[in-house]
């Protein structure tokens, strides 16, 4: 019940605890009706500003002004009713008003200008100075786009007053002035104290952040885009008072490439399309979704489902005309209001953009809502640009070169033998007899075919293609390439496909049948030497190579012997570590991996010789990959070093440069293994350059960019860590590998958060948890990203989104087996401590309850014992020290702390496996701290001194616990007890010890205690 004024009072305060919404708009306005029917207005004063706090952070600022013209009345006829704070907010609020009349185009500029001319006069009168005046006729200006220079100048040259904005506002206001004047680096520079987190307020720096996202990209500060985009959405998503913002986010995503990312801000929020209270903001955000629709739609989207108005379905081409139909008719009425076109030619200008980038930029974000772009996706990090192999335009001219690649080895074939199966699809390439029988082309097409699902994981419709191409050689008199399609199917037989669903490979016959063929080529190599004459029409077709097609098909040959036997050598390895003699390794029985070590020497060792007295010193280069990747398997990794390093000379050698990418990619991994980061980091940028530079679409980049990720985060280098485990997150999208790009996204998660980017971190975990069933990734894996969202929602002080995460993570892991039954204590604990710092006392103390029944069944001493003192702390920090309720609060921590004890107590002797002296410690300081907060000095000393020489037992590691105990014992002393010399001794010999063991920051901070306590 509302009849008095203490109710409504109070009802105001829970009010303002909550958070800002429709809720709390529409609970302010009850509560003014309610404080009106009290005879004293001071309620109502109160009532007022909560309302217009109200209507300000949520968009209604078309009623703010109405609140506003309340209160003034009530300062004339009754000022006595306003507190202090009461009274300077009334001069505060004229700043609002100001800019909230500008939201509404319906409202004159003549009275807009008469609210800054009173604002003036009553600033003069009670005698405050007049910079928020200029600041208001600037943003007046600044709006109609009349007298920008001068305003800007009256505004920026004035000192700041108590009534100024804060410093975190006014430098938005001149950053933005610098990038309306076209100098986005000077506005950036400006930019940098809010950027950077050392100005800040409620509505900063999330503003700033969205505006700053254009300008960072023009000026190719694509690192700080990104971040400032992850964090910055978080913090005005679904704000009804931020919708602008949201607007400009929409925008960085169509100009950044980033379309699936945009469509999904805009289904998260729907809800704005109904916010209609600020016209401006609701303006800024129609222009960021049309930017979005317009590219969309451009692009060939328009019919693609997109989230708009609730109520019905839209498509994209629907929602731009019904977005565009408002958002033109909003703008003139602004600059009709205005008698300027300023309104509209900025949004115009917002909707002439283009994107500011070639390629997408990776945000490590998984997009649930996803676009296929109309060009393929190349790296965004990786230089050269892609070099894409011409395609000539006569047919004859495009087979004979497509030939002459593949003799070559050079992977931007690919592109041709594509381009042929096209043409001769589409009917319009009669076979040309220059080139040999039609049947050539076709087996040469199908071998093509049969590459792209090899590397497509498809290794059954591999083997189909491979089987006709040996058809068709075998009809045209070709045995040597017969044979190197036989024994590429063969090779492959060994390496299970993870997509045909096909039962274990049988590698005993496979084993056989490749015995066979080799003793066939052996037979053909009598029959056929390289260098004898053509067996038909076919091989006359390749003319004077016909000596090189037949040495390449026969080192072929020899490349799917080696290949068989590292294959068939790297599975019973496997087997081997893990115990397993059949399982998943296949159908062997009791598997020789002796036997099978020197049948893989002997097949890569005929490789090598082969490749070498033939002169193809590029297939020799593939043995030693064969021979490094199992030294490096079996740690000897120099060696594994010595013979990739040989393999990129043996590709010099060769002429082939687009081989390297390979041997480049797995020596950074040998050199990886060897803590060299730096090295590795050169060799993948090497690998990720040739593979763009020679068009090698089957180069593994996904993986690539997670291993240069990995090696740049071991080098320190945490923005290029960033930067490439995003590119291998989105690359691993792309290929439908949900499970690898959920692993980087882990991984990019915790790069941010060691770097100290923890808002980034959560913005990243959120988009993975976000689906679940998506993310391709175990529960295990989901389980440690759901723990890390949850402490990195608490670092941001979000303790309640925070601890949902938490108790949605331990009724998880409360099903996991036995064994694992300590990770739900660990949880319980943590949700526990949580709730508590969000002030849900209940909920906490139940998901205490639970911590400690998991202790009992799976200990873990130290996550229960730092629960039981945040718990002491905390309870402290709720509760006055005075009175009856005080005293039952110092009561609760101190028997909080002493099942803390009791914890550490129940331990067998020489089973702690952590350090229980600084548990100990920890406990005795807080106790310490309980005690002389509620003014029991005497009990209090003993317990500091009693931390002193427990963290004393952890010798180096405990010295800084130690100085913070030290510390705490002088304040009690000198404070308390009144023992001011003994306090001043106590810290001289304490700031003297840490300085001899290495910790200044922590003798300086004694040192200032005790220079405080000599003052005295």
């Amino acid at each position: 019940m509302l009849e008095t004024p203490e109710a409504v009072v109070e009802a105001l305060r829970e009010n303002h605890e909550r958070p800002h919404g429709l809720a709390r708009t529409v609970t302010a306005e009850e509560l003014v009706e309610a404080a009106e029917v009290f005879d004293k207005p001071d309620v109502l004063v109160t009532a007022l500003l909560e309302l217009m706090t109200a209507y300000e952070f949520t968009g209604e600022q078309r009623k703010s002004p109405v609140a506003f013209a309340r209160i003034l009345k009530l300062w004339d006829t009754a000022p006595d009713s306003f507190s202090p704070y009461e009274a300077h907010q009334v001069f505060w609020r004229f700043k609002w008003v100001t800019t909230s009349l500008l939201q509404v185009p319906e409202m004159p500029l003549a009275t807009i200008g008469g609210w800054v001319d009173q604002m003036r006069e009553r600033y003069e009168a009670a005698g405050h100075g007049v910079q928020p005046v200029a600041a208001m006729r600037y943003h007046l200006a600044q709006h109609t786009g009349t007298g920008v220079p001068d305003a800007y100048d009256l505004w920026a040259t004035r000192p700041r007053t108590e009534l100024s904005d804060c410093e975190a506002c006014e430098t938005r206001h001149h950053a933005w002035y610098q990038v309306t004047a076209g100098d986005d680096a000077k506005a950036l520079d400006l930019w940098r104290p809010v950027l950077d987190g050392e100005q800040g307020c409620s509505e900063e720096p999330q503003m700033s952040q969205a505006r700053a996202l254009l300008p960072l990209l023009r000026t190719g500060r694509t690192d700080e885009a990104r971040s400032h985009h992850l964090t910055g959405y978080r913090k005005v998503r679904g704000n009804t008072g931020m919708q602008a913002e949201v607007g400009l986010h929409l925008e960085f995503c169509a100009l950044s490439r980033n379309e699936g990312r945009g469509l999904e801000i805009l289904a998260e929020n729907r809800p704005l399309f109904e916010a209609t209270g600020a016209p401006l903001d609701r303006l800024g955000f129609l222009t960021g979704a049309e930017v979005l629709l317009a590219r969309l739609v451009e692009d060939g989207h328009d019919t693609t489902a997109v989230a708009g108005p609730p109520g019905r379905d839209w498509t994209a081409a629907e929602l731009l005309a019904h977005v565009r139909a408002e958002a033109e008719p909003l703008a003139a009425a602004f600059d009709a209001r205005n008698g300027t076109s300023t309104v509209g030619d900025r949004r115009r200008e917002r909707l002439a953009r283009r994107p500011l980038l070639d390629e997408p930029l990776p945000l490590g974000l998984r997009a649930a809502a996803t676009v296929r772009a109309t060009t393929p996706a190349a790296p965004a990090t990786a230089a050269p640009a892609a070099a894409r192999t011409a395609i000539p335009d006569d047919y004859a001219d495009l087979v004979r070169e497509a030939r002459r690649m593949s003799r070559d080895g050079h992977p931007g074939d690919s592109r041709l033998w594509t381009r042929i199966a096209e043409r001769r699809a589409a009917g319009g390439a009669p076979h040309d007899d220059t080139l040999g029988p039609e049947d050539l082309l076709r087996a040469e097409l199908a071998e093509h075919e049969a590459q792209k699902h090899w590397l497509d994981d498809r290794h059954t419709r591999g083997t189909a293609e491979l089987a006709a191409a040996v058809a068709h050689f075998e009809r045209l008199s070709m045995p040597w390439h017969a044979l190197s399609a036989r024994a590429r199917t063969l090779a492959w037989a060994t390496s299970p496909s993870p997509r045909d669903d096909e039962p274990a490979p049988d590698r005993a016959a496979t084993r056989t049948a490749l015995d066979e063929l080799l003793r066939a080529v052996d037979k053909q190599l009598a029959e056929t030497p390289f260098d004898s004459e053509p067996l038909g029409e076919a091989e006359a077709a390749f003319g004077t190579d016909l000596r090189a097609e037949r040495t390449l098909a026969y080192l072929s040959i020899r490349y799917s012997a080696a290949f068989a036997a590292y294959q068939e050598l790297l599975a019973a390895l496997g087997r081997a570590a893990h115990g397993d003699r059949d399982g998943a390794g296949g159908k062997d029985e009791d598997v020789d991996v002796d036997a099978l070590t020197e049948r893989f020497e002997e097949a890569v060792g005929t490789l090598r010789s082969e490749a070498t007295r033939l002169g193809y010193p590029h297939q020799s280069a593939n043995a030693r990959q064969f021979v490094a990747d199992m030294m490096g398997r079996r740690g000897a990794m120099a060696d594994a070093e010595r013979e990739l390093r040989a393999a990129l000379q043996d590709l010099e050698a060769a002429g082939r440069p687009w081989r390297r990418p390979r041997p480049s990619a797995l020596l950074a991994q040998i050199l990886l293994a060897q803590d060299r980061p730096q090295e590795a980091v050169e060799l993948l940028h090497a690998a990720i350059a040739d593979a763009v530079a020679y068009d090698d679409t089957s180069f593994a980049l996904a993986p690539t960019y997670m291993l240069l990720g990995h090696a740049s985060s071991h080098l320190g280098d945490h923005n290029g860590a960033v930067r490439h485990l995003s590119e291998a997150a989105a690359r691993f999208d792309q290929a439908g590998d949900p499970g690898e790009a959920t692993d980087a996204r882990l991984q990019l998660a915790m790069v941010l958060g060691r770097s100290g980017r923890n808002a980034d971190a959560v913005a990243v975990l959120e988009s993975v948890l976000a689906d679940e069933a998506a993310s391709g990734a175990d529960e295990r894996a989901l389980a440690q990203a759901r723990l890390t969202l949850g402490r990195g929602l608490r670092e941001l002080e979000e303790y309640l989104p925070a601890a949902e995460e938490l108790l949605r993570l331990a009724d998880t892991v409360a099903g996991w087996p036995e064994e694992d039954r300590a990770v739900l204590t660990l949880v319980a604990a943590e949700a526990a401590t949580t709730l508590a710092l969000a002030d849900r006392w209940d909920a906490a103390d139940t998901a205490y309850a639970r911590a400690v029944a998991a202790h009992a069944e799976a200990p873990n001493p130290p996550l229960v014992c730092l629960m039981m003192r945040e718990f002491a702390r905390l309870t402290m920090q709720r509760h006055d020290s005075d009175g009856d309720e005080g005293a039952r609060a110092v009561d609760t921590a101190l028997e909080h702390l002493t099942r803390a004890d009791a914890v550490l107590d129940a331990l067998p002797p020489g089973e702690e496996g952590f350090a229980a002296w600084y548990e100990r410690g920890e406990i005795h300081y807080r106790r310490a701290r309980v005690l002389a907060e509620a003014g029991r000095f005497d009990e209090a000393l003993p317990e500091a001194e009693a931390a002193i020489a427990t963290h004393e037992r952890g010798g180096d590691e405990g010295e800084l616990a130690r100085a913070e105990a030290v510390r705490v014992a002088a304040l009690i002393e000198g404070n308390g007890l009144e023992r001011t010399h003994e306090a001043i001794a106590r810290l001289t010999t304490a700031a003297a010890r840490c300085r001899n063991s290495g910790h200044p920051e922590a003798a300086q901070v004694l040192d200032t205690l005790r220079q405080e306590f000599l003052s005295r």
